[in-house]
């Protein structure tokens, strides 16, 4: 490799320290970089993924990525639309994204630099209303807006219907996002490496609480119903917690697998059973 973007999340490389060290090294070496920020926690920014790829060098062959796996996730939504793998550092708590701890960055840059590394892909999945769509590689969850009234909503897999759900929500999560909102509403952990689709209702006003697990190939539409004597729900479809649609009542909202991946890099024989095994100890 040759060509270099670090993605940095200035609230937790506030003196950009670390982001220096890399770009230094990776120069001492002989190679290219350039950095493009990350939006910071506390600012808010419609579509991330179009605004990264206009900061992303075409030619850049490796994003690394020093934050957490709230920016790995942001930078991931860029990177897919040009291929581009991604390396984590790790700035923050103990993640499932983020592989490389601080201390153990010369290290990687080094196998990096010797091409000493294995790349996993990551699904992602694909979700459209209108003329609006975005991609996630956790999750695209459907919320209220702001009312406390549940949502009310149909649920079509491959065309077929399956349910209607009154709930807070629903989780719609790859097997990397099994790991995240998902989890929190009651989803199984799967391993990120697989392919297949969860549903994971939100706070559900039914007996029919479980989650169910769906083939990658699995189509699901979700149409939003009226809600409380008749009235129009306003709702919101978040992808990644970044990407935002707006959603009412009458909408419909198609959901698949993305034809796009995410590529991450993995230079540590740490499996995700040892990573889950530490999570839970803490």
């Amino acid at each position: 490799m040759d060509h270099f973007c670090i993605v940095t999340n200035r609230s937790k490389d506030k003196d950009l320290s670390m982001t220096t060290h890399i770009m230094e090294y990776l120069k001492m070496h002989g190679k290219q970089c350039v950095v493009a920020d990350s939006i910071s926690a506390n600012s808010v920014k419609y579509d991330i993924a179009r605004d990264y790829v206009s900061e992303i060098p075409k030619d850049s062959e490796c994003c690394i990525v020093l934050g957490g796996d709230g920016t790995m996730l942001q930078a991931a939504r860029s990177a897919a639309y040009m291929d581009i793998p991604l390396l984590g550092v790790n700035l923050g708590t103990l993640g499932y994204l983020a592989e490389v701890e601080k201390t153990g960055v010369d290290e990687a840059l080094n196998r990096l630099i010797e091409g000493n590394f294995d790349t996993e892909d990551r699904m992602m999945l694909y979700g459209e209303t209108g003329d609006k769509h975005d991609f996630a590689l956790n999750d695209i969850v459907i919320t209220r807006q702001s009312s406390f009234q549940t949502i009310n909503f149909d649920i079509y897999i491959n065309g077929l219907f399956l349910c209607n759900y009154h709930a807070d929500g629903i989780v719609i999560s790859t097997p990397t996002g099994s790991t995240g909102y998902s989890l929190s509403a009651g989803g199984p952990i799967v391993e990120p490496s697989a392919n297949m689709i969860l549903i994971t209702p939100i706070c559900p006003h039914t007996l029919n609480t479980r989650s169910m697990v769906l083939s990658d190939a699995t189509r699901i539409s979700l149409v939003i119903r009226e809600g409380r004597d008749d009235s129009i729900q306003e709702v919101v479809a978040y992808f990644d917690g970044s990407g935002r649609i707006d959603l009412k009542t009458g909408d419909r909202v198609e959901i698949e697998k993305s034809n796009k991946t995410t590529k991450i890099i993995k230079l540590n024989r740490v499996s995700f059973l040892e990573v889950l095994g530490k999570k839970f100890d803490k």
